[in-house]
C-alpha cells in the first residue's frame, strides 16, 4: 500500500514541461526531492509531442553529469536531453532541493535553440501552437 501512495505522491508533485517551453521534441517531468532516496533526476517521454504517460518514460540523472539510468531514448533524443540538462542543471537542482517553486522554475528555465525539423513530425507533436492561434 505504501508503494502506491509513494508513487501517487511522486506523480502529484511532478511538473510537466512541454516541447514549446523546453525546445526538446518531447515532454519532460521534473519534481522536487520530496521523500526520494535517490539523486536528482527527471523523467522524459519516449514519444515526441506534448504528452506523457508513465509507461513510456526514460529516467535521466542530473549529476554529476546527465546519464540515462532507466528506459530508452534514441541517440538523438538522448543528446538533446543531455544538452538541455546541462543548460538548466542549476535551476533543475534548485527545484529538486526545494529552493524554488514551479514559478521560479518556469522563470529560469532556458529552452534549447530551435531544433531542426524531424521528418514526419507534425507541429502538434513538436508542441507548437496551431497555425493561426494567438499563443
Amino acid at each position: 500500500m505504501s508503494t502506491v501512495i509513494n508513487e501517487a505522491d511522486e506523480l502529484y508533485e511532478m511538473t510537466n514541461l512541454y516541447p514549446s517551453s523546453t525546445g526538446l521534441p518531447m515532454t519532460v517531468w521534473v519534481s522536487p526531492r520530496g521523500r526520494a532516496r535517490h539523486g536528482a533526476r527527471i523523467k522524459v517521454s519516449t514519444a515526441h509531442g506534448p504528452r506523457m504517460t508513465i509507461e513510456n518514460t526514460a529516467v535521466v540523472r542530473l549529476q554529476p553529469s546527465p546519464r540515462l539510468i532507466a528506459g530508452e531514448l534514441s541517440a538523438g533524443d538522448q543528446e538533446y536531453v543531455f544538452e538541455w540538462v546541462v543548460l538548466n542543471r542549476d535551476v533543475l537542482l534548485d527545484f529538486w532541493d526545494g529552493k524554488i517553486d514551479g514559478i521560479g522554475l518556469a522563470q529560469r528555465l532556458r529552452p534549447l535553440p530551435k531544433l531542426p525539423p524531424i521528418p514526419g513530425l507534425t507541429s502538434r507533436q513538436r508542441g507548437e501552437p496551431p497555425a493561426g492561434s494567438r499563443e
